[in-house]
């Protein structure tokens, strides 16, 4: 297994022969944890640091479960106790973690480029969990993996992104990634929620009509609106959202019969869909992207960490 990254910062730095060692790593380690018991040792003795300086769940919960699944030693810290708030530099907190002789770091931080600045100051491998608006490499990982998983392969897949396109940090490393693996990408969105230049995003279309999309598209992939980021009012209401590009089941006539629907989360239910095609439970993989989100993400500290050979079979 070839595998030559020391980080996982820009998904375009990957080729679609490492996108795809990551993700057939993830369902090796799916095996774990369908364990009785769900742990093995191919990590231990490592020590990696979660640094989260802005507010997240399911990724910090499932960055802290892979690492206590590989047996790794965790050091979490941020939110109000991270020593930033006390006014010590990004680069000064990372050079104390230096001090600690770590192996590894994850960095979720409200400002673009952040993790790259630790990569430039730690001897340590770091992994982007979410910097500002700009990338989640490790998320579109794991929503790769959901889709592999459904279909059976990735080139040639439609997938519709919907909603918050502007802001939206997923939608900075799912479209590369998906490009990279040979889908293609639509993007369907009001204007106002459309960067003013959508071609750099690298999607193949950009549509401002869910309607006229749906019926083309294998993945529909629902983006939550993020009124935290919003500046101004794009749009006149979330009831006026809802009722032209919210996925309801009213719509669910215009999709392929064997089209899925995916969320990032967390889900505004009754915005960016109902709860008819959140839980429907042929269609919606959403909970399967949150189990991905383990599998990938043990999957990513394994290869950067070079973990034990005999780690998957332990």
């Amino acid at each position: 297994m070839s595998f030559n990254h020391k980080h996982l910062i820009d998904i375009t730095e990957y080729s679609d022969t490492d996108i795809m060692t990551i993700l057939e790593t993830a369902k090796a380690f799916s095996a774990v944890n369908e364990r009785a018991i769900k742990k093995v040792p191919t990590l231990k003795g490592k020590t990696i640091v979660n640094m989260f300086n802005e507010p997240s769940t399911r990724t910090r919960s499932s960055f802290e479960l892979a690492e206590k699944r590989l047996s790794a030693d965790s050091l979490n810290f941020g939110g109000s106790s991270t020593s930033t708030v006390k006014g010590e530099s990004l680069i000064d907190t990372v050079m104390t973690l230096n001090s600690y002789k770590i192996d590894l770091v994850v960095v979720r931080d409200k400002h673009e480029g952040a993790p790259y600045i630790v990569t430039q100051h730690t001897p340590a491998s770091v992994i982007d969990a979410g910097d500002g608006k700009h990338g989640h490499p490790t998320q579109a990982l794991l929503d790769l993996y959901t889709i592999w998983e459904r279909f059976g392969h990735l080139a040639g897949l439609k997938v519709g992104i919907v909603g918050d396109i502007a802001h939206s940090r997923v939608c900075g490393s799912l479209i590369p990634a998906l490009k990279i693996v040979g889908a293609e990408v639509t993007l369907v969105a009001p204007g106002t929620l459309i960067p003013a230049n959508p071609e750099v995003l690298g999607a193949d279309r950009v549509s401002f009509d869910l309607d006229d999309a749906l019926p083309e598209l294998d993945v529909v992939y629902m983006l939550r609106i993020q009124r935290e980021r919003l500046e101004g009012a794009p749009f006149p209401s979330l009831r006026e959202y809802h009722m032209l590009f919210g996925l309801t089941e009213a719509r669910e006539r215009l999709m392929k019969p064997e089209a899925i629907v995916c969320h990032p989360g967390p889900i505004n239910r009754g915005v960016e869909l109902d709860s008819y095609m959140a839980d429907h439970p042929e269609r919606s993989v959403i909970l399967d992207q949150v189990y991905a989100g383990i599998c990938v993400r043990m999957a990513a500290l394994y290869l950067l960490l070079g973990g034990a050979d005999n780690g998957l079979a332990s």
